[in-house]
């Protein structure tokens, strides 16, 4: 896609659906679920946000509106379709091996999708911005946690993470996904990653630690981390056994459990992270 392209596609308002592949992963089509209120104009805001596991990121465009309309937002909700990004591993754990194996070059993880789409925006016209808001759901709350943990933090103006499954523990002396070791990181990547005041969403209601979409092996072993569900030690979980000063925050979104956008869940807690960062 061209910058002229997306310039085109995002020029009307309201929903728009835009088909999209990745220069470093053509193989696998991805849809940009976007919203664009009659206010918003280049100067205003833009949030990028994650899908859950359930790939459904019209969903999750659809329940930013509202907060879009209110504050002038561009909303691209990045989609990852199941036909062609069909597991946790090539898309919230990061597509970060071949079939083989193999590790791959970190700029073609599906982790450094969003900023590519990002500077596409810019480069098009559609934002001026420096940077964007980016928030996740779930699994989408674990891509953008590993997102923080492996790519660079300079386009992002703010990352909120929603209600997580589990998390990747800031440390190299756990294999990826676990931790962060065996991928090519150094300690100056787990520093600058606690170093992001990334902001922790945590329905006080998502307690199951046997949901349809934890891995089962997680299920056995969640005590790692959250034993009585995502709720708990979210922020802890984070910074677990790191000395590094780590500004991250938690927000507790009271009365929510772990369901779909439809539902309504992501309405207050997009709300309350985005008038908290902007």
């Amino acid at each position: 896609m061209t910058p002229k392209d997306l310039a085109g596609a995002l020029a009307a308002t309201g929903r728009i659906s835009i088909p999209y592949r990745d220069p470093l992963s053509l193989e696998r089509a991805l849809v940009l679920e976007c919203y664009r209120p009659a206010s918003h104009r280049p100067a205003s805001p833009i949030v990028i946000v994650q899908h859950g596991q359930s790939r459904n990121g019209r969903e999750y465009c659809d329940a930013w509106i509202p907060t879009a309309d209110e504050a002038g937002l561009l909303i691209v909700a990045i989609t990852f379709p199941k036909e062609a990004w069909p597991d946790a591993a090539v898309y919230n754990n990061g597509n970060v091996r071949d079939a083989a194996g193999t590790l791959r070059p970190r700029e073609s993880w599906s982790l450094a999708i969003p900023g590519r789409v990002f500077d596409l925006l810019r480069e098009a016209g559609v934002t001026t911005r420096p940077q964007a808001h980016l928030w996740g759901h779930s699994a989408g709350g674990q891509f953008v946690h590993r997102l923080l943990a492996t790519q660079s933090h300079d386009m992002f103006a703010s990352v909120g993470a929603a209600n997580p499954g589990w998390y990747t523990l800031p440390t190299l002396h756990l294999a990826y996904p676990n931790g962060l070791g065996g991928i090519g990181l150094a300690e100056r990547d787990v520093v600058r990653l606690l170093a992001y005041p990334l902001t922790i969403f945590a329905g006080d209601h998502d307690i199951d630690s046997a949901g349809e979409n934890l891995p089962i092996a997680l299920r056995a072993r969640i005590s790692i981390c959250n034993a009585a569900g995502r709720k708990p030690k979210g922020l802890a979980c984070h910074a677990a056994g790191n000395s590094s000063p780590c500004p991250a925050s938690a927000i507790r979104a009271c009365g929510c459990r772990h369901l779909p956008p439809s539902t309504g869940l992501p309405q207050p807690i997009c709300g309350a992270g985005f008038r908290r960062t902007s």
